[in-house]
């Protein structure tokens, strides 16, 4: 990593001979002359720079010339050799106005919001990448006290926060602003621990090391999710600043819900343990606990427990060991980025065989069958006049139904540790 003295990225202020801005245009009026253009090389230069600054762009002809000029303006203000890699999938004149303005254009091989940024991180040569979209959203500008930031020796990600800095009328839809991000951000904060006020902020600086650090995968808009969620898991540290979210230039391509569901979805896959694990144990104990009740025809309150409880307890057990048992299919078959840490699942991830579950499985089915075969006999020597004690054979079946299921969850566990050479 880099540091204030040896790098010159802290955000202090232009380099010398970084001064006035050089007024010209194109024949669109774009601006060709910048502070900033003194400092930008491009990828055959000698010159290595010391910030990356990548944008992802799907036709964004009316906002890139804003944003090409505020990153100028931040790279002018840091006073450092950077380059800015625009990673495009246009088909307007995106490509066209960036290379003008002195972007490096990608094209990556394939589309996706994901997909555009890691083509461009393969290319980077900064020591220090800035990201961010560019749909004049996010005021590039703002950078540099996001790389004074990064460039702290603690801190692996620094973040712009909108929900903790001001969003602009118009800017982010109330769903989006009082609901998704807010809810999003806890969902990704209760399952990583990330510790974030806005963890889909799209405006980051990262340390060259700690990108290299991540494995990050997905080709969509999951993509700003996985990046937080792998770096937590990682117990990288994220810092963040407050900045100000704009509105955009240009159509928007963000669909609202289906993005969304696409960051909930994944956060959970990548979550067992709150998927299934925690499911699993909260239905179990529910159902248990409801099942001693009605054995011993308890009261709370107004309601009584008897039979009819029991058949939903019942239900209730079944269903959190079937959870289960997808909880352990999933801490074999899978490889998560937050593997559940539940003393459970840990066994059964190293130590767990075959002879374990079967055995078990056995001793549950014999139990049951025990059970059922005693009220078989005591109803036969009444004469088959009443059945006894209802709740006893409710319990007693779902004993024999989870010993069953125990026996072939365990051959297929089995299965699969062989499967994934465990």
């Amino acid at each position: 990593m880099a540091t204030d003295s040896d790098s010159g990225i802290d955000g202090s202020g232009p380099a010398s001979g970084v001064g006035e801005s050089v007024s010209g245009s194109l024949d669109n009026g774009t601006r060709v002359d910048h502070s900033g253009d003194e400092l930008l090389v491009q990828r055959d230069s000698d010159q290595e720079p010391s910030l990356t600054i990548v944008m992802p762009t799907l036709n964004e002809e009316e906002g890139i010339t804003e944003c090409m000029e505020r990153a100028k303006t931040a790279i002018a203000e840091l006073g450092v050799v950077a380059e800015i890699i625009v990673s495009d999938s246009s088909t307007d004149r995106t490509p066209e106005i960036a290379r003008d303005l002195g972007a490096i254009v990608v094209e990556p091989d394939e589309g996706g919001y994901g997909n555009a940024y890691k083509y461009a991180f393969e290319r980077a040569r900064g020591e220090y990448v800035a990201i961010g979209d560019a749909d004049t959203t996010y005021d590039f500008e703002e950078l540099p006290k996001l790389v004074k930031l990064a460039n702290q020796d603690d801190v692996d990600i620094a973040m712009g926060s909108r929900l903790d800095g001001e969003i602009k009328s118009g800017a982010m839809p109330p769903l989006h602003q009082y609901v998704g991000n807010p809810l999003l951000t806890a969902f990704l904060n209760t399952f990583y621990d990330a510790g974030v006020s806005d963890a889909h902020s799209g405006l980051r600086v990262l340390d060259a090391d700690a990108l290299d650090r991540l494995d990050l995968e997905t080709t969509g808009m999951e993509f700003a999710s996985e990046m937080i969620m792998d770096a937590a898991a990682k117990d990288m540290t994220i810092a963040e600043e407050p900045i100000t979210y704009h509105e955009r230039e240009g159509e928007a391509t963000l669909d609202s819900f289906q993005d969304g569901w696409r960051h909930v979805k994944f956060m959970l896959v990548n979550a067992p343990g709150y998927l299934f694990s925690l499911p699993a144990a909260s239905l179990t104990v529910l159902g248990l606990s409801i099942m001693s009740l009605s054995l011993f025809g308890a009261q709370l309150g107004s309601v009584n427990f008897g039979t009819q409880t029991m058949i939903g307890g019942s239900l209730i057990t079944i269903v959190g060991y079937q959870v289960g048992s997808l909880a352990m299919f999933s801490s074999i078959a899978t490889n998560p980025i937050r593997e559940p840490a539940d003393p459970i699942t840990h066994w059964i991830r190293n130590r767990f065989k075959l002879e374990h579950g079967a055995s078990l499985g056995v001793v549950l089915f014999a139990v049951g069958t025990l059970g059922l075969s005693y009220a078989a006999v005591a109803w036969s020597i009444d004469g088959y006049a009443f059945v006894p004690s209802a709740s006893v054979n409710l319990l007693a079946s779902t004993v024999t139904l989870l010993g069953v299921q125990t026996v072939f969850c365990s051959f297929f566990l089995s299965m699969l540790a062989t499967a994934e050479g465990r």
